[in-house]
């Protein structure tokens, strides 16, 4: 029997076996296409009930198999995960296009549409209305059999692409490791550090010490690895991951990859894909993308381009570099910024527990929308790191399930993540709840010492646990307007503002408490990570401006004349380069967000969500960041709100008012204080 096409709430992971999913997939898609038979046969004038209503609740364990198994294979993948997955996504293509291709189904859906202004719909039902529409209009229904015909095979193309771009990304990381056998290779490595890589070697049979391009390993090298040779060679590796036509080359991919993204949109009408994405964006047009990044590059140059004199001129006097590296920069960054403010990682990872701080922005989560996180163990987990809590609200009613997956492992693709394995919604009455997940790559413990994060994984967890949070109180009606189903540009609001607690005291004391004595987090310390926030803030807002652009470079013009992946990158990262040009990286080749993920033509939106964050803070911080007030209102007018109304409209319900770019800028210390 197939656990996966018998009804189940949990995921049933232990039941689960590879030979599963393919079945599963098959007998899913079959029975949803026999939902889609009953719409299109019913001889009923066209509602929006039996037409809007019905197409939005088919297929629905058709979704909960895909979310099980595309969770899988990006946190506990393996090699027979991957054909599965290459075998599946373009079926998943086709099944996709045989809905909004079907001409008798856009019919019946152009036909309630088409009497939207007499239906007296709710605003959610309008909003439900206008996707389902745009659904099919947007991915060819009025398209002629020909060219609906090339659509089905670019999107199968497509589908392969991304997954063969991703899998080679994972493969390049896992393949290299900087094995080091003399201990003053070590140089400048924090102690927990060198244990971290001697068990690591141990973990693989290895004398002495592993390093490693997953980020605990390689991040903490770059930044305190007093060899510049070896941390030239770490960071060419990292740099260079798809980038030595070999067999794991992505060089292909990401030509393939615009290329067929182009002819999709223009096959649809549009002038580039950009131009397609961004028609469901706050941003709405590649002009006003690049109107805002330039914007912003307008302000942050200046201050960039004084922090790295100033970083190259340290560096100089320090040990005598006379031309600053990629490779450079981490490591000199540390020393100014320990020099300046007497603060390191090493000062702030003690107080940093990782169960602490889990602890912590439970409690924060707590104060704000008055959830409770309880941890349980009867839940089905796909590996045994992951933990597993129920979540409730005050009065105990059961508000989500929320797993937790930390530290890295060969299975596992790089970064952190927020995903989910069942939408929130209301069917026959009954308020469905969510099972969330946050998924990272955290430094793991040692046999000395527990998990201790770095500040930046601190704000990590914080950032993806808003991601979660916008799941875990979503409160639609429908699914596909639930949770995170919101333009993408508004998705990282919620995400990037919880980061703000990591910031203050009153947050702080919850949960920074020494891991050996208890002793909470002093305020000295507390100053020195307010003060150094901004440490170099312009370069690292060039940096995000120059992802940004390249995005753009790629998806808002016709990039049928590029041959050269690395020549075209270049010359988009033109005016945001600060360090010299290396000739053995590419960034493109292992830009997951934007070749594999859904961030093509929308990496922009993190700076976007920036400045809604600051803007939404600074209220938070005028009230009090625990202001129940304050918290309430964005609560029910933006994480439970999913996309059920035009972002700025819930955004200005939540603050009375359109967002502020001054907010971010003042935040960054780019402007003085905003009145």
């Amino acid at each position: 029997m197939n656990p996966l096409l018998q009804p189940f709430d949990a995921a049933p992971f232990s039941k689960i076996k590879n030979e599963h999913f393919k079945p599963a997939f098959l007998q899913a898609m079959e029975d949803a296409r026999a939902e889609i038979d009953a719409i299109v046969n019913n001889s009923s004038v066209p509602t929006f009930e039996n037409t809007i209503e019905a197409l939005e609740f088919t297929g629905q364990q058709l979704d909960r198999i895909s979310s099980v198994f595309f969770n899988l294979n990006s946190a506990e993948t393996n090699e027979q995960i991957q054909k599965i997955a290459q075998e599946v996504s373009p079926l998943l293509s086709e099944f996709s296009n045989d809905i909004t291709l079907n001409e008798d189904l856009f019919n019946k859906v152009k036909a309630v549409y088409d009497q939207k202004s007499e239906l007296k719909l709710t605003v959610e039902q309008g909003t439900l209305l206008d996707k389902k529409y745009k659904s099919f209009s947007r991915n060819g229904a009025n398209l002629s059999e020909v060219k609906k015909k090339r659509l089905r095979e670019i999107d199968a193309e497509l589908s392969k692409l991304k997954l063969k771009f991703g899998e080679n990304v994972l493969a390049e990381t896992n393949k290299y490791e900087m094995h080091l056998t003399d201990k003053s290779q070590l140089k400048g490595l924090p102690n927990g550090e060198i244990e971290a890589a001697a068990q690591l070697a141990k973990s693989k049979n290895k004398e002495g010490w592993l390093v490693t391009l997953d980020y605990p390993s390689y991040i903490p090298f770059m930044k305190y690895a007093k060899n510049r040779d070896l941390r030239k060679k770490l960071s060419l590796a990292f740099g260079s991951k798809g980038f030595h036509n070999d067999e794991l080359d992505n060089q292909g991919n990401v030509l393939k990859i615009a290329n067929f993204r182009h002819e999709r949109a223009t096959l649809l009408g549009y002038d580039t894909h950009a131009h397609f994405v961004l028609e469901e964006r706050m941003a709405e047009t590649p002009e006003k993308v690049h109107e805002f990044l330039n914007e912003l590059l307008g302000k942050a140059k200046p201050a960039a381009e004084q922090e790295f004199k100033q970083l190259e001129d340290f560096a100089k006097e320090l040990d005598g570099i006379d031309q600053l590296q990629k490779w450079d920069g981490a490591y000199y960054s540390e020393k100014l910024k320990q020099k300046l403010f007497n603060l390191d990682d090493e000062k702030l990872k003690p107080y940093f527990k990782l169960e602490n701080v889990i602890s912590g922005v439970f409690e924060v989560a707590e104060k704000l929308f008055g959830l409770k996180f309880e941890e349980v163990f009867d839940i089905d987990k796909y590996h045994k790191e992951v933990m597993t809590y129920r979540v409730t609200d005050k009065d105990e009613n059961f508000i989500s399930l929320f797993y937790a997956d930390f530290h890295p492992r060969a299975g596992k693709r790089g970064g952190a993540w927020m995903t989910s394995f069942k939408s929130q919604y209301i069917e026959n009455g009954v308020n469905v709840r969510p099972h969330i997940s946050n998924v990272c790559n955290f430094t793991p413990s040692t046999s000395s010492k527990p998990s201790l994060l770095t500040f930046n994984e601190v704000t990590t967890l914080f950032h993806e646990f808003g991601h979660g949070l916008h799941g875990i109180l979503a409160n639609t009606t429908y699914p596909s307007l639930s949770g995170t189903s919101v333009f993408w540009d508004f998705v990282e609001l919620p995400s990037q503002v919880m980061e703000n607690w990591c910031y203050e005291k009153e947050a702080l004391e919850l949960f920074a408490t020494h891991y050996e004595t208890g002793a909470v987090i002093p305020m000295e310390l507390v100053q020195k990570i307010k003060e150094s926030a901004t440490f170099q803030e312009g370069m690292a807002t060039l940096r995000q401006l120059s992802f940004g652009l390249l995005d753009m470079s790629w998806h808002g013009a016709d990039p049928s004349k590029i041959t050269n992946v690395k020549e075209h990158e270049t010359k988009a990262f033109e005016g945001t380069n600060l360090y010299p040009k290396t000739k053995e990286t590419c960034m493109s080749v292992a830009f997951s967000h934007i070749f594999q993920g859904g961030y093509s033509s929308g990496y922009y939106s993190y700076k976007w969500a920036e400045v809604l964050d600051a803007d939404a803070f600074a209220y938070f911080k005028k009230k009090g960041i625990f202001n129940k007030e304050v918290a309430t209102k964005f609560k029910e007018n933006v994480l439970s709100k999913g996309g059920t109304e035009k972002p700025m409209v819930l955004y200005k319900r939540f603050r009375g008012e359109e967002p502020k770019v001054e907010y971010l800028l003042e935040r960054a210390g780019l402007i003085s204080e905003v009145d």
